[in-house]
């Protein structure tokens, strides 16, 4: 009888034992274990991350860290670690949170608009993905992948094409890269490709064409106008007079890009490089600027008109006064430069 209730006593023991044993994991495993009010909380784990740096990252997002380290380690994450961005849901538990940063990399919304340097772009990029701008920017003026891929470090910039992109953000910047060519692959179509021809131009050549009309007007309606003035000078052998490309020569030539240079003078007319327009025929070597869609294809799609000229219109601020003959235009610009004077703009 003894005997028997020795037996019964370690059974139930055991039982509590299990029973503890089963509410512990349970709770570790699969009771909610975020600290976040919001709906859902981002972690980015770096490349060659260690489990304690993965821990750091998310101990401010959990209730009971211990417990997700535990479960972890039993999961095999702890040695096998994935970098990316991860998207943890409000009320996960271990398990859940382990199954996540394992197995859903969710990639990223890249943007950029237009950038003037190579170098701004890659600080740009630099703050979406985890590829720093030093990386970027080297990969960028590769000189073998620039001279395989028809381009150099003038015309470098003419592949990256304002938009919006899907990336992870562990990416590198050879990815980067790379998919930005595939992406300028993918927009010089066949219809674009036949456009350029037309026009006796290449699409480096359209894309810094492009990058002046866009530094001259933001008015995306008006682009195909102030492209087809510049295209008309080009068919007559005339100057593109830009001043947009010789402030751009200005700031390389000063290696100032940071200046504000809001109205060009007489004697900026005079600097000595391909850039500027007033002194070189043609097309500048390569963009002054990086032009968005609609600049391009404003080029593309050019307005057919006979104008050769057009100042800003003081009087419908952001938008031109367009004019065929050189004495129409210098009654408008007379009227522009009354304007600026009367306004105290000076450079």
């Amino acid at each position: 009888m003894y005997l028997k209730k020795i037996v019964v006593a370690v059974a139930l023991l055991g039982l509590v034992i299990m029973a503890g044993f089963a509410w512990y994991v349970y709770n570790a495993v699969f009771i909610p274990n975020t600290a976040f009010n919001n709906t859902e909380a981002h972690i980015y784990i770096p490349s060659n991350a260690s489990f304690s740096e993965v821990l750091e990252e998310v101990a401010p997002l959990l209730e009971d860290i211990d417990s997700f380290e535990a479960v972890a380690k039993r999961k095999g994450y702890s040695t096998n670690i994935r970098p990316g961005h991860y998207i943890i849901k409000k009320g996960m538990n271990n398990n859940d949170l382990v199954n996540t940063l394992r197995s859903t990399n969710v990639p990223i919304q890249v943007k950029f608009n237009n950038q003037e340097r190579l170098e701004d772009l890659a600080g740009h990029i630099s703050r979406q993905i985890e590829a720093d701008s030093a990386s970027l920017i080297q990969t960028m003026r590769e000189s073998k992948f620039l001279s395989s891929n028809g381009f150099s470090e003038a015309t470098a910039l003419a592949m990256y094409i304002p938009n919006t992109y899907e990336f992870y953000w562990n990416s590198s910047a050879e990815t980067f890269r790379d998919k930005m060519k595939t992406e300028y692959n993918r927009f010089w179509n066949e219809t674009r490709i036949n456009k350029a021809n037309a026009l006796n131009l290449t699409k480096v050549q359209v894309m810094s064409l492009a990058s002046i009309v866009q530094k001259e007007t933001a008015k995306t309606d008006e682009r195909p106008r102030v492209a087809g003035v510049y295209i008309n000078r080009l068919k007559k052998g005339m100057l593109l007079q830009a001043d947009p490309t010789v402030i751009y020569a200005k700031k390389k030539a000063e290696n100032d890009f940071d200046q504000v240079i809001k109205r060009v003078l007489y004697k900026d007319l005079e600097l000595d490089s391909p850039y500027n327009t007033y002194k070189f025929t043609g097309v500048p070597p390569g963009p002054i600027a990086m032009p968005d869609i609609t600049s391009i294809d404003g080029v593309l799609n050019y307005e057919d008109h006979d104008y050769l000229y057009f100042v800003a219109n003081v009087t419908n601020f952001g938008y031109h006064k367009f004019a065929k003959t050189l004495a129409q235009h210098n009654r408008n610009k007379a009227e522009y430069v009354r304007w600026v004077n009367a306004n105290g703009i000076n450079r």
